[in-house]
This record gives structure tokens, C-alpha cells and sequence, in this order.
């Protein structure tokens, strides 16, 4: 008679599975609460003591590390030295571990659980199980998850045991299992002990959905996410409607966030290529949509588009008027979701916007390593500026500067972006050298420069952007400072009546 060894927190489909080992002739060793669910369905269960010759101690914390239940797992069946100790120490071998573990995320998701709670639910005995069977998957089946309880079945029903290749490919599975279960717990305690930067770096991902592809259709590509995702994002957004998000909308998706994250009044942002192609703010968010269209009404087309407030009619009736691959806000008006689903293939989703500022580090994977880095939270304010020219800007000048600030800090470097009355007219980035970003946003605003605004992600090595923004009639600029030529560009705005003012902190974005 084969012997399956069975203790898990998720029980779902447990009996049904336990029941066919039963018919298929498995005696069945279990601990716990998962003994008491198998003896309530009517199942002779032998419980881990009678196999340890020990009690169950310390409130549960031993139980299964034990040389009875090791070495049944342990032992190769082919070796004459093990099969001949296993004879000598009485073991009996055990053929199948059904093992999860205790639930240490739905813990720590818990927002009543203490730290002693989390610590309780940190399983020990369970993952020493399944790394001993997984590690002798040639004689032993082990199986971490209920998704497999149909397949182990069919072989067991079907060959009298699980294939090789199958129980390979669920040692891999205990392992990775594993892995994140430790990933997670050391996540935890370096947070508790505010290690901002661990020796071993250990994080891990849930599979949310395989993705079509990546950013080209040869590139295959699959979204994960992590166990805490906060409620503002992509990850944790709701589909209202539409085909499921390709690897691109996601990426499009999450920079529109990230730049609408700044704005506490109604506003609104498209994004095309993780680039803003127009942000707009007003009195109300059928105002701030429309400052956002006009921003750049070309470049908008097939682009994602952020509310930050509920879309109303009026804006969906426009919204439908254009093509677009996303919508996404914090919620939608009834009539306005039902005219927006006229639209067969725009996706619609709504987001939580209550926990927007709350930051994350930022990843970023490079051949053979990782860089990780806070995210740039950094936002110029008033108090702090610096005032470097004869001409001062005025009230509206500086909450236009600062405005302007908010949105260039999300531009790829080289950045530059022209903003007017509450919306970009012009945004230059990723360009490989200043004045050149500058030139695409100027010749984008055209006219518009005449009286706008202008804020650069870092300083001006020289004084050519304020020379080539003067002839656009630009009337005032925000920038970082810190250049060793920074007078030259003082002097260019006192020569050209510019204002200019400084707030210290860059903001390049690669």
C-alpha cells in the first residue's frame, strides 16, 4: 500500500481528491486541520504521530521534522545503503505530498493582523516537506497546488504512478513555490527593519495574465504582479470593457498614472509611446479633457487617455470621436460607459485614485543585473524656488512654471515642455541634446510659444535654449540650476527680458 502525506491551508477540492487516492489504494497520513476536514468527510486517516512516534509541540511548530517523515521522503528506493537504513530505522516510505502552506500573504494583507500573527503564519515544517519530496522527485510525487490534483489522478488512475517528466515538472513547481514564499517573508522583514538596501535583493511575482506579445509581435511577453499592488494602477485597475491589454497599453497605461498621480485638480492626460502628448487642467474635467485634445490633437489618436475625475457625457461623446486604445479613470458616468462601449475595441477602466502618491521603488533590468531606485517624488514648489533674474515672474507665472515642472519630470531626457494656460503646447524628449528638444516643442507650439512658459528637466549648459526660446516670444522658464555655465543663461534672460527661476532638483528620466 502506497502512502500519501497530506496537509494544506487551501483546501478546495481536497476531499474529492483525497477520496480517489482512497479508491486508488493510497493510505493517507495528514496533521491538523486538514486531518480533521478529512476524518469530518468520513476518511480513515492516520495522523503524523502515530508516524513520528512524537506529539505534535509547541502549539503546532513541531510536528513533521522528523527523521520518520524525512526519511520516507528522503530515501532512494534504488540505493542498496538507503533501502538497507530506511529496513534498520523502521521507516516506511512515503510515495505522494500534498502540501500548501500557511497563508502568510492573506496574513499580511490583513490589515488587523499583528506582527506576531505574520510570524505564526510563517510555515516551517511545510516547506521542509516539499523541498525533501521535490528533491527526490525520482521516487516521490509532491504536489503544491490543487491545479494538479486532476492531472496526478489521471496518471496514477491511467500508469500506476505519476510519469517522470510529471513529477519533475512539479519539483520545479514546489521550488518556485518555495522560493516566493521566502521572497515574501524576507520582503517583510526588510521592511519591518527598513533595509532600504539588501544584501540579496528577493522579490516576487504572481502571473497575472500572458500578454500576446511584447512591444513587437516576435517579443513573447507575460504581466506580473506584485502581492501588495496598490489599488492605483494598472495592475489593480478594473476592464470595463474591450479586448484584454497588450504589453504596449499596459506600459502607455501606467506612465499616463504616474503623470496624473501630480494633479490634485480636475485633470486629464494622453499618453502616446510612455510620453505625455498633452496634459490639460480646469475648472472641471470636461475643461481639462478638452485643454488635453487640444494640446495635440494629432498626436492623441490611438493614444491612452487618464481622467482623474468621473467622465462625464460631454467628454465621452468626444472621446468617441476619436480613435483611442484605452480610457481610464476613476469612474464613468452610466450613459457615458454605455456610449463609450459603442466602440468595439477602446478599453475602458477605472482605477482607485485615493492611495495615487504612494510610491514604489523603480526596477529597471540591464544585461546580467538590476537597477533599483526610489521613485522621483521630488516636487518643486514655491517657497522652494530661486529667483536668478531682473525680471520676477508673477503669481500666475509660477503656478504656470510649476505646472509646467510637474509634467516635464515624466518626459524621456533630453526633456522640454511648453505649457500655456493650464495645458502643454509643446513637449520635446529624448532628444541627445538640449536645444534640440527644445526646437521639437517650440516648432510643435508654433504661435502658441508667444507668452508661454517653458520647463526643462535639467540645467542649460549653455545659453542657447533661452536664445531659441526668446525668438518664440517664451515668457518665462523654470529649470533645475547647478551648471557651472548657469550665469550664461542668467545673463541671456536679463539681456531678452526672460524670466527664469530655479528649483535645484533635476529630473532626468531614461
Amino acid at each position: 500500500m502506497k502512502r500519501a502525506l497530506i496537509s494544506v491551508s487551501d483546501k478546495a477540492n481536497l476531499v474529492e481528491f483525497v477520496g480517489e487516492l482512497i479508491k486508488l489504494d493510497y493510505e493517507i497520513i495528514s496533521t491538523g486541520g486538514t486531518k480533521k476536514a478529512l476524518d469530518d468527510a468520513g476518511f480513515q486517516v492516520i495522523s503524523i504521530d502515530e508516524v513520528t512516534g512524537f506529539p505534535e509541540i509547541l502549539e503546532g511548530r513541531v510536528k513533521t521534522l522528523h527523521p520518520m517523515v524525512h526519511g520516507g521522503l528522503l530515501a532512494k528506493r534504488h540505493d542498496a545503503g538507503h533501502v538497507s537504513q530506511v529496513k534498520e530505522n523502521a521507516i516506511e516510505y512515503i510515495d505522494l505530498v500534498v502540501v500548501n502552506l500557511y497563508p502568510f500573504a492573506k496574513t499580511l494583507l490583513n490589515p488587523n493582523s499583528t506582527h506576531e500573527d505574520r510570524i505564526e503564519n510563517i510555515d516551517i515544517g511545510g516547506p521542509s516537506m516539499l523541498r525533501s519530496a521535490a528533491k527526490n522527485y525520482k521516487d516521490v510525487t509532491v504536489v503544491v497546488s490543487a491545479n494538479d490534483y486532476d492531472r496526478v489522478i489521471s496518471e496514477l488512475k491511467d500508469h500506476g504512478d505519476t510519469k517522470l517528466e510529471t513529477r519533475q515538472m512539479l519539483a520545479g513547481k514546489v521550488f518556485n513555490h518555495t522560493a516566493a514564499y521566502d521572497a515574501m517573508i524576507a520582503q517583510y522583514f526588510s521592511d519591518e527593519n527598513d533595509v532600504e538596501i539588501p544584501e540579496k535583493l528577493t522579490v516576487t511575482y504572481d502571473l497575472k495574465q500572458s500578454l500576446r506579445y511584447g512591444e513587437n509581435p516576435h517579443q513573447k511577453a507575460a504581466f506580473y504582479q506584485t502581492l501588495k499592488s496598490p489599488s492605483y494602477s494598472v495592475v489593480a485597475a478594473t476592464q470595463l470593457h474591450g479586448k484584454e491589454l497588450s504589453y504596449n497599453n499596459i506600459a502607455d497605461a501606467n506612465a499616463a498614472l504616474e503623470i496624473l498621480s501630480e494633479f490634485d485638480e480636475p485633470a486629464v492626460v494622453a499618453v502616446k509611446h510612455m510620453n505625455p502628448c498633452g496634459v490639460g487642467i480646469g475648472a472641471d474635467i470636461d475643461e481639462a479633457y478638452d485643454k488635453a485634445y487640444e494640446a495635440d490633437p494629432v498626436s492623441i489618436f490611438g493614444g491612452i487617455v487618464a481622467f482623474n475625475r468621473t467622465v462625464t457625457m460631454v467628454s465621452a461623446e468626444k472621446l468617441n470621436g476619436i480613435f483611442l486604445e484605452i480610457v481610464i479613470a476613476p469612474d464613468f458616468e452610466p450613459d457615458a460607459l454605455e456610449h463609450l462601449k459603442s466602440k468595439k475595441n477602446i478599453r475602458l477602466l477605472t482605477t482607485d485614485m485615493k492611495d495615487r502618491k504612494q510610491m514604489s521603488k523603480k526596477m529597471t533590468s540591464v544585461k546580467g543585473g538590476l537597477l533599483v531606485q526610489e521613485a522621483d517624488a521630488h516636487e518643486a514648489t514655491k517657497s522652494g524656488l530661486k529667483y536668478v533674474t531682473d525680471t520676477l515672474p508673477n503669481e500666475v507665472d509660477i503656478d504656470q512654471l510649476l505646472f509646467g515642472m510637474k509634467i516635464v519630470k515624466h518626459v524621456k531626457s533630453n526633456a522640454i515642455v511648453l505649457v500655456k494656460d493650464g495645458m502643454t503646447i509643446g513637449v520635446g524628449g529624448g532628444q541627445m541634446n538640449r536645444v534640440g528638444a527644445a526646437k521639437i516643442a517650440l516648432e510643435q507650439a508654433g504661435d502658441k510659444a508667444k507668452g508661454a512658459y517653458l520647463a526643462s528637466d535639467a540645467f542649460f549648459p549653455m545659453s542657447d535654449t533661452v536664445e531659441l526660446a526668446s525668438k518664440y516670444g517664451i515668457k518665462a522658464i523654470i529649470q533645475p540650476g547647478g551648471s557651472i555655465k548657469d550665469q550664461d543663461s542668467i545673463d541671456a534672460c536679463n539681456k531678452l527680458g526672460i524670466a527664469m527661476v530655479m528649483t535645484g532638483s533635476r529630473h532626468f528620466k531614461h
